[in-house]
Parts: C-alpha cells; structure tokens; sequence
C-alpha cells in the first residue's frame, strides 16, 4: 500500500467487524491471521475484541504487536465503548474487532448486547466467517437469512472457512453466485496446523504456545494466500466517519509500586485496566511466579487469571517465591487476586490426578473439575467486608467468571466480600475471600466507569502506608531488592 493510500485509510479510521455463524467457526484464527497479515504489509493494525475475554485479545495482541482492547456492554455503556474506540483506534491504518459467538447472539433475545449491536454501533462492515463443513448449496439461503435479519447490519462479504475438497468451494461459490449479491472475500481449507489448540477454558494461550512467533507467522501466511486482503482494506477503507476521541486523564508521576504476576501461569488482564492503575498513580512491576526467585519489593500485590494448574508442579517447586508471597500477604500487604490467583493462593491445587502445593494464604484446597463451575456473566453485591473504600454507587457490580475449578475444605469463618446475585462464585452464595488486607474472588472485574475498581485498590494501597517511611515507597513487608 501507498505512503497515500495509508493516510487515507487512517484519516477514515477503516475499520472491520469479524464475525461468525456460530461459537467455534474458527473467527479467532482467521481473525488473527488478518491481523498478522495486515501488520506484514507495513500496516499499523488495532485489534479489539467484543465482550469479556482475555486469551483471544492475547493472541491479538501477538499478531498486531499493539493491546487488544474489550468492548463489553456487561461492563460498559454505549457511549464509554465508542469513546474507547475512538482512543484506541485513533491514528492506526486499520481496526479489526472481533465479535464472540454468533453475529446475532446474546444474552438479550432483542440483540441489544449482540456483535449486530457492537458493529452498528461502530459503523463497522461485517465479514462472516462461515465454518462450511458438510455444506453446499444450502449455504445461500443461510447467508441471505443473516444479510436480512437486521438491515443496520451492513454485510461486507463472506469467508468460507474449512474448506474440504476444491469441489466443495466452487459449489459453495456457485450457490452464493447465484442466489446472493453477497461477495466471496477468500476460502481457507481445513488444516490442523492452522488452528490454535482449545482447552477446558478456550484457546491455549500465547504464553503457554511453543514457537509463538512461527504460530503467528504461519497463520497470517494462509490467511493471506486464501482471502483477498485488498478487498478487505477496501471494505475497512468504506467505513463511515469517526469522530476524534475525547481527551482522558493522563498517567501522573507513581507513588507507589504494584507487583503483578505475568506468566504462563498467570496471563489474564485487560490492557486499559493496567492504564487505569497506572493513572490512579501505580508503578506496576511485572513478575514471573514460575522463576523467579524473588518477589519484587512493592507496596501491593496483584495476581491475575490464568492457568495455574498447567504451571502447578513448577510453581509448587519455586518454594522461595511462595514463601516470601505468603509471608508478605500474612504481614498485611495489599493483594488482590482473581481466579488463578486465588488458586495459587490456596494451600494446593489438585488437577488430573496430581497434587501441588501452593501458597497456602486461604485456607482451602483447590481441585480442577472436568465441568465448569462458573461460567458468564456474574453481578456481585457488596457485603461490607471488603478491604477496599466504599463506593459510592449501591448498584450491583457487573463482571464475569469462567473457572472449572472448585474451593474444598474451605474454612467455614472465611469472610467474603460478595454476595452472588448472578453466577456461582466460590460456593453458588458468595465470593471474593477476605483474609487480613487480601481480597481473592473467582469473579473478574473490569475498570470502567460503572466500577472503577483500580482507583479503589490504589486508594486502599495509599491508606495502608500512612505513616510508613516516604524514602522510598515501599512497603517493609517484602524484603529489599
């Protein structure tokens, strides 16, 4: 592409909206593939993905080499997502968002909360990925029906996706031909090495991939040999106008250090969460629980999602980290933990078969079940036992959990922070443990504007070093780098 043609498309903010029939369409793959290809031919690509995920985002985030950011009704209004659009995408060649399940699905059976209301609330043309095994000709009347169910959603064009034989993709074409206007845009066939390995929680992580960047490389070179990236820009290049985003709070000077654990074992954060403590005023030191020897001195202690129990048998061995974490939290550090972290902090983790020993903080054991446990959006009521200031709203707290793991010999004085409206938590009742200055739930949240719960961590974090010595801010309760 031109030095031209490249200011253009960035001054129209092109943006694309990747969809799909149905959950497991391979969206993502094909998804990323774009993003890898794109960002091959020298263009600068922002990736977004729709609803609370992390390990897809992370996958995006490898591909384009920039955060991939959430869009999520759940957690966000309408105005703060384009808002965040807006920021993100400002200056870049091209936005790709990729939606979740179906095009049309959702919790709300009007829509409201569907990739159909995500796209026409960006202005953004869909391809749709179809996952086209075992179909020829009726692929036509299928794509018709999702180019007119809802007539704001502007239907680009169609990627046929694993394909079988060469057969199958000239009947697909023939049909979509003959009946549709409906563009074909590319056809990927059916190969293993093309897919990214699922699991009990989704994708594999990137952080958990062997020859991560020949993955990613490999991905983007078969989705560029099997769609027609031009058209594509040209479709991303026809979106309407985006207005220029509204100025935020920059980042300040920190005045105090936040340890947070980023690993194979623990992976799962939102980008503009980090953003959101950083101008709250935290420095974050990122760490590695599976090697590293030592905890990094800091004044909190943050341990994301992620899958500990794939790491289990190497984080049981780092017996010096675990010490120093559970000393630290026992001494009144500041920590919050979400999920995987909660699991590490429990006294073991047990997963097919095997048992490791973990921090031991929360006195409970975990087991990892072969169903899940909880899973979606959840809606949490505050108890009043939290560790963190009040809020000032009363309205329930809006976030998600999806864990195949369960607490056993829970100790029957834990206090909680939670009470579950929605969802299931520790015990179907409650989440978010309490133990001294800790707050540990199955339940994620997300820093937006119904909840920022970033500046109510870093105020809590402030609260508890009145009185500590200023040269320099950092706590006494982890030994000195």
């Amino acid at each position: 592409m031109t030095g031209a043609a490249s200011r253009r498309l960035r001054e129209r903010m092109g943006r694309l909206f990747l969809s799909a029939i149905h959950k497991s369409s391979g969206k993502t793959t094909v998804s990323l593939g774009l993003a890898a290809a794109l960002t091959a031919r020298g263009l600068a690509v922002q990736t977004f993905k729709k609803g609370p995920d992390y390990i897809d985002p992370m996958w995006l985030e490898r591909a384009s080499g920039r955060p991939c950011y959430n869009l999520d009704f759940n957690t966000q209004s309408e105005a703060e997502i384009v808002a965040a659009f807006r920021r993100c995408a400002q200056g870049k060649d091209v936005t790709l968002i990729e939606g979740n399940k179906g095009l049309h699905d959702g919790m709300d059976p009007r829509g409201s909360d569907s990739s159909a209301a995500l796209a026409k609330l960006l202005g953004a043309p869909v391809v749709l990925i179809v996952d086209v095994i075992g179909m020829m000709r009726g692929i036509a009347p299928l794509v018709l029906g999702y180019a007119t169910f809802d007539p704001g959603v502007r239907l680009g064009g169609v990627i046929l996706n694993k394909i079988g034989l060469p057969r199958q993709e000239s009947k697909l074409r023939q049909a979509l031909e003959n009946y549709t206007d409906i563009p074909v845009l590319g056809a990927i066939g059916r190969d293993e090495d093309l897919s990214v390995n699922e699991r009990h929680l989704g994708l594999t992580p990137p952080n958990e991939t062997a020859d991560l960047r020949a993955t990613v490389n490999r991905i983007g070179d078969v989705v560029a040999r099997g769609v027609d990236v031009d058209r594509l820009i040209e479709i991303a290049a026809s979106a309407g106008h985006v207005d220029a985003p509204e100025p935020i709070k920059p980042v300040g000077v920190a005045d105090l250090r936040i340890a947070v654990a980023r690993d194979a074992a623990f992976g799962f954060y939102y980008a503009d969460d980090f953003l959101a403590l950083e101008r709250a005023g935290a420095q974050l030191i990122f760490f590695d629980a599976v090697r590293d020897e030592k905890l990094p001195a800091a004044d909190a202690l943050f341990i994301g999602g992620g899958f500990p129990e794939t790491q289990a048998a190497a984080l049981a061995a780092n017996t010096s980290l675990r010490g120093q974490v559970r000393e630290a939290i026992a001494g009144g550090l500041p920590t919050y933990a979400e999920c995987g972290g909660l699991m590490y902090l429990t006294r073991s983790i047990h997963w097919r078969g095997e048992t490791h020993e973990m921090v031991g903080v929360i006195p409970a054991d975990t087991v990892v079940r072969d169903r899940p446990q909880g899973r979606g959006l959840v809606l949490l009521e505050e108890t009043g036992e939290g560790p963190w200031p009040n809020r000032s709203e009363t309205a329930p707290i809006a976030a998600h959990e999806f864990h195949h793991a369960a607490l056993e010999n829970v100790d029957p004085n834990c206090r909680f922070a939670y009470r579950m409206r929605r969802g299931f938590g520790v015990d179907g009742k409650s989440d978010g443990i309490v133990i001294g200055n800790m707050l540990a739930s199955f339940s994620h949240l997300r820093d937006t504007s119904r909840h920022h719960w970033a500046d109510r961590f870093v105020s809590f974090i402030r609260e508890r070093r009145v009185g500590a010595p200023k040269d320099p801010p950092i706590s006494r309760l982890i030994a000195a780098e």
